[in-house]
């Protein structure tokens, strides 16, 4: 019996120093983990992706709050938010915000000029334990519903234009080309449209020549590169007259590029063409005192089977190249191509372009060049 009393007392000593033991390890866990919360503030956000739906470009900028929590121990703080192209984040909270507190990353949508679906990022970078936080943001644009202005970009009083540009691009040397450009009248009164200062080698007209209110009409304009007579990329102005009324900003570049037809030559011609090369096609100066002038002389020479004909010598601004001593190369022949550069009020890195067109069907577009750097003292 003695003995029964004190085994149970022996158990029920040992049972006293585990729950001890369990009770201390308890008490040092809950201080680590406090102790480990006061040393990593943690961001939480209750939704990282947000739909808009369908909103309409007219209606402008849309904007949406991603609200978090810091659900850590330690202060939380926003050090920057960056945004894929078309979203911004114009606003965050900038304080820190203790265990517990609230703040929020303000994400901006502008869909001018970006109809259909899209879905953009913003990241998030804080001193929280996760480190960076990725946002979602997407949603449908409805394009808005196009005006007048819209598709006429170009106001000449009453009259509007598709473009102030008639760009031809490439005519062949003998041939003509047209070019048809669609206008407006957006006035409610008639408008009778001319032209001034139209050069010899285009004609020009308006079709109809009085538009009434609301109706659309064309330019009608045909280049011809014969009467122009001259290579390569070439342009003209002409102002435009609307109810006998013209104005400065009433006027329309016109532009082309003419080119040597090549396409009819026989497999003998062009065995039997000029052909031009060139000792160095491209020449540094290194550094260059402003001010100061750079002249150099570039070797052309035929080495084709027939006289290479120079067409055209044209030097980009800063540069001047001066004329050949003759513009007709016999086979095996060589020509020098004299190249100034005036490095006055200019600094920094230079690079200028000499073009030289030639009536070679396979290089007839030459371009030289001049590279260097122009120091200030």
């Amino acid at each position: 019996m003695i003995v029964r009393i004190i085994q149970f007392c022996f158990t029920v000593e040992k049972i006293y120093k585990m729950k001890r033991i369990i009770s201390g390890l308890i008490f040092v866990s809950i201080i680590f983990s406090g102790f480990s919360q006061s040393k990593n503030p943690s961001i939480s956000f209750e939704n990282t992706t947000h739909d808009f739906g369908t909103i309409r470009e007219e209606a402008g900028k849309v904007t949406h709050r991603f609200e978090f929590v810091n659900t850590g121990g330690g202060p939380l703080l926003i050090q920057n938010v960056s945004a894929t192209c078309g979203c911004t984040a114009p606003d965050w909270t900038k304080q820190p915000v203790p265990p517990g507190g609230k703040g929020f990353v303000a994400a901006t949508y502008n869909p001018a000029g970006r109809p259909n679906a899209f879905t953009k990022y913003l990241y998030v970078d804080s001193n929280a334990e996760q480190g960076r936080a990725k946002l979602t943001i997407k949603g449908v644009v409805t394009p808005k519903p196009r005006t007048i202005e819209d598709d006429y970009r170009y106001s000449m009083g009453g009259l509007r234009l598709k473009a102030n540009h008639l760009a031809f691009g490439n005519v062949k040397n003998g041939d003509e080309k047209d070019y048809r450009l669609e206008v407006i009248n957006n006035s409610d009164q008639k408008l009778m449209a001319g032209f001034e200062r139209v050069p010899s080698h285009m004609k020009m007209k308006f079709v109809p020549e009085t538009l009434k209110p609301g109706e659309k009409g064309y330019i009608i304009a045909t280049y011809d590169a014969a009467e122009k007579g001259d290579w390569g990329m070439l342009i003209d102005r002409v102002n435009v007259r609307v109810n006998g009324k013209s104005d400065r900003n009433y006027r329309l570049v016109v532009s082309a590029n003419i080119i040597e037809d090549f396409s009819g030559m026989s497999a003998a011609e062009l065995a039997n063409a000029p052909q031009v090369t060139v000792d160095d096609a491209e020449v540094n100066f290194g550094k260059l005192e402003q001010n100061e002038k750079f002249e150099h002389d570039f070797v052309l020479t035929n080495t084709g089977n027939s006289t290479l004909y120079i067409r055209k010598i044209k030097a980009s601004c800063g540069c001047t190249a001066v004329q050949p001593e003759k513009k007709q190369v016999e086979p095996g022949e060589r020509v020098k191509i004299k190249t100034i550069f005036n490095s006055a009020g200019k600094r920094g890195n230079q690079n200028k372009n000499v073009t030289i067109i030639t009536n070679d069907p396979k290089r007839s577009n030459l371009i030289l060049r001049i590279r260097g750097e122009v120091v200030v003292s």
